[in-house]
């Protein structure tokens, strides 16, 4: 039987990799997975080598009082992928911890095969990492069609596999009309949906944003209702984060899964978002949106050098 040696750093990997897993196991019965992932992945039979909340930071700042953490568990995840002498490492997305980790298997096991999903934004910033990538990643699954170019050309082959967004299914118009009377949305009310991110970072930094925005719109708008679907990993910040908003909002929580996100992204008629996967998640939905993301200063500057 094949093991492929999964690696999810946050709540979006995590998602991603549980679709990944299912379809691998409808096309070979004889798949197994060892890594590292979360409650979506442990619900395809994955059992993570460590909580993968400890990965859940991104940026110079963000990381440093991390570091160590972030070393040893490097350090950790490699001597993992040995002992299991995977088919293959499949790093996902979180480029700060799953490309190190893929970086230092290949310099030990320079036969070894890697894979990389979700392609490097290069097209947008960071013009020069798929050529570093290249050295160590053999292949790429694209979420967007125009990517692979961009990683062929510097050696890589690549896969457009597409966004799981684009063929969720789509909530029915009882279940939105009943999430929006939940909310307190019903006749006619507006609803404004958040959506802070996955990372305790992320929540630090875009709900005094949204909260400030928040405020804002109420006072043209005072009938507003507010609804959060909240990740697991962040669901105490998101929660006491909510409570400093003007009216108190309504949390889709973990337990409600994927259909109720889903839901809660259908029926609302505005969405403040933190910049990542949700954002393709959103426009699935045809709801609209304004994007946002904040970061320290160090990481912004170093992001735009």
């Amino acid at each position: 039987m094949s093991l492929l040696y999964l690696v999810a750093g946050d709540p979006s990997g995590d998602r991603l990799d549980a679709g990944l897993m299912q379809a691998l196991k409808a096309e070979a019965s004889g798949v197994r997975f060892g890594g590292i992932g979360g409650p979506m992945m442990a619900g395809e039979g994955l059992r993570s080598l460590f909580d993968y909340t400890d990965l859940g930071e991104m940026g110079i700042a963000e990381l440093a009082p991390r570091l160590c953490l972030l070393m040893r568990r490097i350090k950790q995840t490699v001597a993992d992928v040995h002992r299991a002498q995977p088919a293959a490492l499949v790093t996902i997305a979180s480029p700060g911890f799953g490309l190190r980790v893929a970086e230092r298997v290949r310099r030990s096991v320079p036969q070894g095969k890697t894979i990389h999903y979700v392609a490097a934004s290069v097209w947008a910033w960071r013009p020069g990492r798929a050529r570093r990538m290249a050295r160590y990643i053999d292949h790429v699954l694209a979420l967007l069609p125009f990517e692979p170019p961009y990683m062929t050309a510097e050696g890589m082959s690549c896969d457009f596999v597409g966004h799981p967004a684009a063929v969720a299914p789509r909530s029915a118009p009882e279940a939105i009309a009943a999430f929006r009377t939940r909310a307190g949305a019903a006749a006619g009310r507006p609803l404004l949906l958040l959506a802070p991110g996955t990372r305790r970072g992320e929540v630090a930094r875009m709900m005094p944003v949204f909260a400030e925005m928040e405020a804002r719109l109420r006072q043209r708008h005072p009938e507003l209702a507010v609804a959060i679907p909240v990740s697991e990993a962040v669901a105490w910040e998101v929660a006491e984060a909510a409570t400093r908003l003007e009216m108190p909002p309504v949390l889709v929580r973990p337990a409600e899964g994927e259909e109720g996100r889903q839901v809660a992204f259908a029926a609302a008629d505005l969405a403040l978002v933190a910049s990542r996967t949700v954002v393709v998640e959103m426009a699935a939905a045809t709801t609209p949106m304004v994007s946002a993301y904040r970061t320290s200063w160090l990481t912004g500057q170093s992001s735009s050098g």
